[in-house]
């Protein structure tokens, strides 16, 4: 059962002795790495997402390029995450960004990955960050006859789209990444799990937690798992150590730890 850890609880050596699996791709997970060693743990890396570039000569590339070719007519850009920004916005600028075109961002770490390429305006949800969030918004609502580009990695959720285009809207996609598990067999988890090195796992998306079930042993009932949602553990079972961080944010992650680990 997944429990909701309460914020502020870092301080001192919180951590010490603590062995911390972080399964988010590499280049996300050094700020996190480095507030775990902070408070005494030793983080793991064990990437269970990785993030491709598309090639130039596969058919999803020359999609993407065709989606773009409609990116004059569009009245709003819709960032799914951190990484669309990187993988989207190199694209989006060669094909010139249209006047007038308003931007939306999951939450506020994708806002400001859009900022650092000079986007100010940028409406994200407030307390919560995800696309139900976004789509309770004002002016998600009235978007009746707008055309809306969801730029994202291959695949997702759907229901974004669906929301919107149920409220009028035309929407189409701009994928310009894809996801991939580089673990493909388990004999990395099942070592740190023997050789006590997991004392914690964090894992911040969907995707990477079904990866995770698709590896893991049965061992997998005594870890304690960080998630940044609780959407990210409703596929496990109801006897599962789920903690659920209260807040985006590195911070509220290791908050989250600090909370799973403090009675072990």
């Amino acid at each position: 059962m997944a429990q909701h850890t309460k914020p502020g609880l870092a301080a001192g050596q919180a951590l010490q002795g603590r062995s911390i699996v972080i399964t988010r791709p590499l280049g996300q997970a050094g700020k996190l790495s480095a507030l775990i060693r902070a408070q005494g743990g030793a983080p793991v890396l064990l990437p269970l997402i990785a993030i491709a570039a598309l090639e130039d000569d596969e058919p999803l590339y020359q999609q993407l390029d065709q989606q773009l070719g409609q990116l004059d007519k569009q009245d709003w850009l819709i960032f799914i995450s951190t990484n669309a920004v990187e993988y989207g916005m190199p694209k989006l600028l060669q094909h010139g960004l249209p006047h007038g075109v308003r931007y939306a961002a999951i939450g506020p770490q994708t806002a400001g990955a859009l900022q650092a390429h000079g986007v100010r305006d940028v409406l994200i949800p407030q307390g919560r960050f995800d696309s139900e969030a976004l789509l309770a918004l004002p002016q998600m609502q009235a978007v009746a006859g707008q055309q809306v580009m969801i730029v994202r990695g291959v695949g997702g959720r759907e229901v974004l789209a669906e929301t919107l285009r149920a409220r009028g809207a035309k929407v189409c996609f701009a994928e310009c990444y894809r996801r991939i598990n580089p673990q493909k067999e388990d004999n990395a988890l099942k070592s740190l799990w023997q050789n006590a090195q997991m004392d914690a796992l964090v894992v911040t998306s969907s995707e990477a937690m079904r990866h995770l079930q698709a590896l893991a042993g049965p061992w997998l009932k005594e870890i304690r798992l960080c998630v940044n949602h609780a959407r990210i553990a409703e596929s496990l079972p109801a006897d599962a150590h789920v903690f659920v961080a209260q807040a985006a944010g590195d911070e509220a992650m290791l908050d989250c730890l600090i909370a799973a680990l403090q009675d072990r």
